[in-house]
Parts: structure tokens; sequence; C-alpha cells
């Protein structure tokens, strides 16, 4: 789950990692009574959605006066912010942090992340922060410090050296960065996160360390542990087929393809996924209704991947083993039939009461093509939609 950045570095507060101070704002009253708190200018206007790039889009802005304040949140609350991780739909900016605007020297990059290939936690230092780092990783690799730490023994003095000499910083700069770290790492084991990034990570005038923007990825998976983070979060910043499909359980992504799946099992569900576009498709989604999947559950899949505009038609793929073929072939043509369907859907399946399952699809009076094996059905589904 992401967090927004006002709320992560809320987190960072609790854990004693330098931030600036700012408060979250919904309106222009608001904006301007922080700003006047702040007591000093410049301000820093930033919007705050999911996504990366903010700046470059046009919704980051500098004030120097009250005036500016003023125009920064005229343009940017309301507006449609275009990034390159958002997509050219963009995303609705309903919401602003305005902090206040750092003495700033230099700029590096730092982050936190699982990996899962070497089973550590990974550290990332740049010199060149407040840039794409995947840009500098392309470009300038020997750049990047990479630091991998074994969760079962923690981080170490070492490591922190290893980071503090590989940035060529010195002195109270290298003290202040290993405090930070350390904050940093505790952070991130004791709320199950999957990513902790701050880009640009500064150097003031004042030889202080300060995040001036911060990411957090929180492990979905753990949330039940985590009742005061799932609060964080936001639905409007999600696509409203994922947060509809989280109340059925659902495993759901929406891609861009146009055929729609469903499979019990994620395995499978990734082998379908790849063998629709082997055959020529692109897949709509990724769906897992899990290996205990229910007849109600597939059926609720279905409905979901039906309101999705872009589904041209579907692929149904399971393997009856807890869920039988013939509980399974009774709820899709039930679904089918309370909700017209109109486009192809290809079924595969195999399993427990298969034949049974066959049957009640043959006899249903409906377009459901039934698929011999996995590749047959991906062939059907390419030329369904060719």
């Amino acid at each position: 789950m992401k967090i927004h950045e006002f709320q992560a570095k809320e987190l960072f507060r609790k854990y004693r990692v330098p931030v600036p101070e700012g408060s979250a704002v919904y309106s222009l009253d608001e904006a301007l009574t922080v700003s006047r708190q702040l007591g000093k200018f410049p301000v820093v206007v930033k919007a705050q959605i999911h996504a990366g790039g903010r700046g470059k889009g046009g919704g980051v802005r500098l004030a120097h006066s009250e005036e500016e304040v003023r125009q920064a949140v005229t343009d940017i609350l309301g507006m449609t912010l275009i990034t390159h991780q958002t997509g050219p739909e963009g995303r609705l900016v309903k919401k602003l942090l305005v902090e206040a605007g750092q003495n700033i020297m230099e700029e590096l990059y730092l982050s936190l992340l699982v990996d899962r290939e070497s089973s550590s936690i990974v550290i990332i230092g740049c010199r060149e922060g407040g840039m794409d780092i995947e840009e500098v990783a392309a470009k300038t690799p020997e750049k990047i410090i990479r630091i991998r730490v074994n969760p079962l023994t923690g981080l170490q003095g070492y490591h922190l050296r290893e980071l503090g000499f590989g940035l060529g910083l010195t002195g109270q700069v290298i003290k202040n960065l290993g405090g930070l770290v350390k904050n940093l790492y505790r952070l991130f084991i004791e709320n199950d996160c999957s990513l902790v990034e701050i880009n640009p990570l500064i150097l003031t005038a004042e030889d202080k360390i300060v995040a001036l923007d911060a990411k957090v990825d929180l492990d979905s998976n753990a949330l039940f542990r985590h009742p005061e983070l799932l609060a964080c979060r936001d639905i409007d910043e999600e696509d409203p087929l994922e947060v509809e499909a989280s109340k059925h359980n659902l495993n759901y992504i929406n891609l861009d393809g146009n055929v729609g799946n469903i499979v019990n099992g994620a395995g499978l569900a990734m082998a379908t996924m790849d063998i629709i576009k082997q055959a020529g498709a692109q897949p709509a989604n990724f769906m897992d209704v899990g290996g205990g999947a229910t007849a109600e559950m597939v059926e609720n899949g279905l409905r979901l991947i039906l309101r999705d505009d872009k589904v041209k038609a579907v692929l149904i793929n399971i393997f009856g083993g807890i869920l039988r073929c013939d509980v399974f072939a009774e709820g899709i043509v039930n679904a089918a039939k309370a909700m017209g369907l109109t486009i192809p859907l290809v079924v595969r399946m195999e399993g427990t009461n298969v034949e049974a399952g066959k049957r009640i699809l043959a006899d249903s009076g409906l377009n459901l093509v039934g698929a011999r094996d996995l590749r047959d059905a991906a062939a059907r589904i390419a030329a369904a939609v060719a």
C-alpha cells in the first residue's frame, strides 16, 4: 500500500528522521494559514498524489510571498497532474503539502528496499539526488552504492561507514547520516515496509541532513498488524476496479489489454497472462481468485471484469480442486445470465468433476466456448479479439 508524502513525513517524525516543518492542506485558506504559521518565506507547495515526477509535471512550486502561495495553490489544487508514473490520464490533485523552504547545499539519494533475490534489505545511496535514479543507474551505474543488510543480524556500524564514505561524506555529516539511517532502518522493519525512499535527501548550509521528500510503500499483507497505517489508505489514489476487487478478497491488478482473465492460483494466473501474450493478444488484468475460491468469488470476478470497458473477451482458466468444476460452471452460467453476457467467454478447466462442468456449460445455451487445453484457450481468445 502506498501512502502520501505528508503521511510518510509524519512517520519520519515519529522515528526522528529530520523533515521540513509543514502540514497537509485541502483549501486555499488552509494553505495561507500554514504559510503564515511557518513564519518566513520561501515555502514549498507540493501536490499530494501517489506518483513521482510531480515537480516536472508542475505539481511542486516554490513561493516567496503570500501572493505566490495563493497563485501556486490556485494552479495546483484541482489540477489533473500528469507525470511519467501516472500515465496519460493523470491524477486529480485533492490535497497539498505546504512546508518550509530549505537552504540546500547538496542533494543526495537514499532508499531502503527488500531484495528477494538475496533475501536482504538493500540500502541504496547516490550522490546525485533529485534526479530519476533509473536514469542514473542506466548512464552512470558506478555512482550508485548498494549495501545489503542481513535482516537476521540487522544494521551494523560498518554498513553506515560504507555508506557514508561511499558517498564521499566527512566529519559531522557522516555522523548525522548514520543516525538518520539507523532510525530509517528501524522504521522500515517495525512497519513492514517494502520501500522507503528519500529523493532528495539534502545537506543544508548548516551541515544538517533533511529528508526533503518521502516515499513509503507498505506490505499490504502485513497491514493487519498496523491498523494505524491502514487508516492512511487513500482509495481516491487507487484504481476503482482494484478497490472493488479488494472488497471481495480478489487479487486483481488492472492492465492495458483487452482480454479479461480469471484464474485460481497466482502461478497459473501468470502463466495464463504469458500464453495470452504469446498468442498475440494482451491481458486486461491479473486476477487470482485463490486456490480455495468459491463459485461466488468467480462470479464476483466476472462481474468486475465486465465493468471494464476495454475488455472485449474473457478467458477463464480454472483448476478444479477445492472448487469443483461443476460448482464453478454453475457459477459462471448464473453470472453470465444475470449480466446478459454479450462478449466471447472462453473457458478452460481441469480437475474434479470436469466432465460434469463441461456439460453444464454446453447445456447453458450461452456463448461459452470450451477449450481443450491452455494453448487452445489462448488461441481461441486471441481469435475472438483479433
